[in-house]
């Protein structure tokens, strides 16, 4: 079908090892390239894909994070890129509502196995907020991870993980998903200098300091003094088909260079970010 030159583009929704051979195919044949995520299952594959795609630039390559679609996730990245949370010094993800049954992972041979899939709770579900944490904070400079293989299904690869990661610029953060912990949790947290965002239960809470926090300890004259602060809740509503808005982007960044609300070359971070936390757990050190 790819080499057949009657198609333009193609989605790649197939297990995961195939996404970078497949899309090292397409890229060569001229086809423009929409890959599911994760856009490959190790980081050499996904920078292997990312040559081929760098070899043609007039071929569009996109990937599939539609959380970047959700207006949640953007009301988030306008407060931090305006500065409204300061300097980030603390991130908190639990994202423990991905709970799947043993007959979940008995419906595809591939699921679930090393060979397979490359990984489990990492690699599969929660790599949309690894996509997420990223695309909002950045890129960990170290992380130290704790991920049980098998803890609550019988399967080869993980589906309970506790990571420590650490920023640049000295921030520090926890993530913590699993498959099998029911009824599970999605609360988001980050603590900024000038503030806090929780986000949890379909709302964001701003508690924003009235000063820099910083600032407020090396000035007030008060030893159990804190900044003053105001509570906003922020609205949203929620999009609507994430998955169609990002079809709808790929299409017109074909047919009129419509900038891409989630470039291929992005899909690299979150599966470096499954990769390494695994390791870490694998080889029982941080890196």
């Amino acid at each position: 079908m790819i080499k057949s030159g009657s198609i333009d583009a193609v989605l790649i929704a197939t297990p995961h090892y195939q996404h970078t051979s497949l899309g090292i195919c397409a890229f060569e044949q001229g086809v423009h390239v929409m890959v599911e995520k994760p856009i490959s299952a190790h980081k050499a594959d996904g920078e292997r894909l990312i040559e081929a795609s760098n070899k043609h630039p007039d071929i569009v390559f996109g990937a599939m994070f539609q959380l970047r679609t959700e207006p949640r996730y953007l009301k988030i990245k306008k407060l931090i890129d305006d500065g409204e949370l300061g300097e980030i010094v603390r991130i908190n993800w639990i994202i423990t509502d991905w709970y799947r049954t043993e007959a979940y992972y008995a419906s595809g041979g591939w699921r679930a196995t090393w060979k397979g899939e490359g990984g489990g709770v990492l690699l599969n579900q929660c790599l949309h907020q690894l996509d997420a944490l990223q695309w909002l904070v950045g890129m960990p400079s170290k992380v130290r991870s704790f991920a049980q293989l098998g803890r609550f299904h019988d399967i080869e690869v993980e589906d309970n993980v506790t990571a420590y990661l650490e920023y640049p610029n000295g921030a520090t953060g926890v993530f913590i998903s699993s498959t099998g912990e029911a009824p599970g949790s999605n609360r988001f947290e980050i603590a900024g200098t000038r503030g806090k965002l929780v986000l949890e239960n379909d709302q964001i809470q701003f508690t924003r300091n009235e000063n820099c926090m910083i600032e407020h300890s090396k000035t007030s004259k008060i030893g159990f003094s804190k900044p003053e602060v105001w509570d906003v809740n922020i609205p949203f509503d929620n999009a609507t088909l994430p998955h169609a808005i990002l079809m709808r982007n790929f299409v017109n960044a074909i047919r009129e260079g419509e900038e891409l609300i989630a470039p291929g070359n992005d899909g690299l971070n979150s599966v470096e970010l499954a990769n390494v936390l695994l390791y870490s757990s694998l080889v029982d050190q941080s890196d």
